[in-house]
């Protein structure tokens, strides 16, 4: 462990570049670990440091501004940090005495942390290293119960209720929207036919031309398209599936997804490479994943929870107890 002359304070600081996806796993993994995230300083990241995070130049302790500089002074008893800048800030803290834990991979040495919790397609090796499937996420029973109380009117939508989940097509994973239009006109017909719910929800990534098709698919059925507009219903949408569709872009969505107790499709996930190719051939390897539209859903459906998993292995190896 570092040296450090000051004493820690109690609660857990979380510590992102302010991304959603980063902050939602590190607030995840201090739910799961029973901590509320306490009040931290804002990472306001300066040149160099910007640009050269998680290395540790001279002068780093003005990396993130002066609030942060301050904070410094009395470090948290726990340090979550996630991506680039957070790895930084906790393995700054981690000097003054925090027990510092980064979620992804930092690309130098996991010795600056207590522990590193890294997707398992990095591949990243240690004694300190935590691999994890996927991406951290808050979705567990206790989670969907939430958000099922918070959004009655969607419980209250007629069975089946099938949730697309849309995002965009990126380089790893250039899906063809012919592909997704041709499968909501499928869906649509189905509900038209046989009834129940049709809804879907999109992320600012998605293509105008592919909410337009939604918006004509939705069109009429029972269901609801968010469409970036107003409070976004994503929790009560995962909270009443009975069948979830995604897209195959983003890893934290799918892992969400597979995270509940529904069977769960990907549309087009032939196309993708790279690591979210192998979280998808990981997925189907664990029977998580339903084979095609048409096809029977599977008899059981076991949810991924990595993150109480992680958090269960972070506490054994920081002795922290368990929550009650």
């Amino acid at each position: 462990m570092p040296f450090s002359q000051q004493s820690t304070s109690g609660g857990a600081w979380v510590l992102t570049d302010g991304h959603a996806g980063n902050l939602r796993q590190a607030e995840a993994l201090a739910r799961a670990l029973g901590h509320a995230a306490a009040h931290a300083p804002a990472l306001l990241p300066a040149a160099p440091w910007r640009w050269l995070a998680p290395r540790r130049l001279p002068g780093a302790d003005a990396a993130f501004g002066p609030a942060f500089a301050a904070g410094l002074r009395h470090p948290p008893a726990l340090a979550l940090g996630c991506g680039r800048q957070g790895a930084l800030a906790t393995r700054l803290l981690r000097e003054r005495g925090a027990r510092a834990v980064q979620i992804l991979d930092p690309r130098i040495d996991t010795r600056h942390w207590v522990v590193v919790v890294a997707p398992e397609h990095d591949r990243l090796r240690g004694d300190n290293v935590v691999p994890v499937l996927g991406s951290l996420n808050p979705v567990d029973d206790l989670w969907l119960a939430e958000a099922a109380a918070r959004y009655p009117a969607l419980m209250a939508l007629p069975r089946p209720r099938i949730v697309v989940l849309v995002g965009g097509p990126t380089r790893h994973a250039p899906w063809r929207s012919e592909a997704l239009q041709a499968l909501l006109q499928a869906l649509r017909q189905r509900v038209l036919e046989e009834g129940g719910s049709l809804l879907a929800t999109v992320s600012r990534r998605t293509p105008a031309t592919t909410l337009d098709s939604l918006r004509a698919q939705l069109r009429g059925v029972p269901g609801l398209l968010w469409d970036g507009s107003g409070a976004n219903p994503y929790p009560g949408m995962l909270a009443c599936a009975d069948r979830l569709v995604c897209t195959p872009d983003s890893v934290n969505m799918l892992s969400e997804a597979c995270a509940t107790n529904v069977p769960v499709e990907v549309i087009e996930g032939h196309c993708a490479t790279g690591k979210i190719a192998a979280f998808l051939h990981a997925l189907r390897e664990r029977g998580r994943l339903e084979p095609g539209a048409g096809a029977p859903p599977a008899a059981t459906t076991s949810p991924l929870r990595e993150t109480g998993r992680v958090a269960a292995a972070i506490r054994a190896r920081l002795q922290l107890p368990t929550p009650l």
